[in-house]
């Protein structure tokens, strides 16, 4: 879905009054029908992390974390069944999954006496039953179910659509017979650095030659688009040529200004891609040959 930068300005103003959780991306679809859910989501997510970027530091002051934790002790003493470290979250305004993190973390430095390991930590976030204290992981299991845009769950549901939407573009481009190499090739064949596609034969999309095909699930913001123009898209267009970038959750209108310099944007597997035509025996006869027929 296309969404010209005053319809995407419109979201994210909405999104600022919300909080990860999955209630909230309901409210978010329930304000705004026409959208997918998952273009929403996407918005969300990046404004979020946006958010979190600027606020997280003063959540890890060791006075703040000291208060936090000894807050959630008290609230968990008094209402042990009550989701009181996803309510302690929200009400901070931190990721319910990052507030989790910094809970678990304090709650180990007392159990063993030293920083925990983060191979630990992450393996408790992870399986939360191998915390020794059931209302901890009970508390800890909430807030990682109930976050839509941080901790291992997401991380895991993210790869997963990342790798669904991968399989989904080179299954389009068998339907069309376009002979390809995928990242998992072009890496054995010694490059470092590649997009997902590369095609074996050009195509012309809307007027536009491609050589390569770039796919994102998420939606392309300003921030996140302008990133990867400079770390990836430009690397390839050096590299191989021409490019096209698919958002299949969509991109702001606007950015789709590069085309004249090799960067076509879609929000989907385009329909009118135009392919090398092979010549037919007619045409390949020499031109002696096609005279002494005439």
């Amino acid at each position: 879905m296309k969404l010209s930068r005053a319809e995407y300005k419109e979201i994210v103003r909405w999104t600022e009054q919300l909080r990860p959780t999955r209630q909230c991306m309901k409210m978010l679809k329930d304000r705004f029908p026409t959208h997918s859910q998952s273009t929403l989501l996407s918005i969300f997510s990046l404004e979020y992390q946006k958010r979190t970027k600027r606020t997280i530091s003063r959540h890890h002051a060791p006075d703040v974390i000291e208060s936090h934790y000894q807050r959630y002790l008290s609230e968990a003493k008094t209402h042990p069944t009550a989701p009181v470290l996803l309510e302690l979250a929200n009400e901070v305004d931190l990721s319910p999954a990052l507030m989790a993190r910094i809970i678990l973390d304090r709650f180990l430095q007392d159990l063993d006496g030293e920083m925990p390991s983060k191979t630990v930590l992450n393996s408790m976030l992870k399986e939360p039953s191998l915390i020794p204290d059931q209302n901890l992981s009970n508390h800890i299991y909430q807030c990682t179910i109930n976050d839509c845009c941080y901790g291992p769950l997401v991380d895991c549901i993210k790869h997963a659509i990342g790798q669904e939407h991968e399989v989904l573009l080179r299954d389009k481009l068998k339907e069309r017979n376009l002979s390809f190499l995928d990242e998992n090739q072009l890496r054995t064949m010694g490059y470092d650095k590649t997009p997902d596609i590369i095609l074996e034969v050009p195509v012309a999309v809307e007027g536009h030659i491609v050589h390569w095909i770039e796919s994102k699930a998420s939606f392309g913001d300003d921030h996140s688009h302008r990133t990867y123009l400079n770390e990836q898209f430009w690397s390839y267009w050096n590299r191989f040529g021409p490019g096209l970038v698919i958002y299949w959750y969509g991109f702001i209108g606007e950015l789709d200004c590069q085309r004249d310099r090799g960067i076509l944007l879609k929000d989907c597997f385009p329909t009118d891609i135009v392919t090398l035509c092979h010549p037919t025996q007619q045409e390949r006869l020499p031109e002696s040959q096609n005279r002494d027929k005439e």
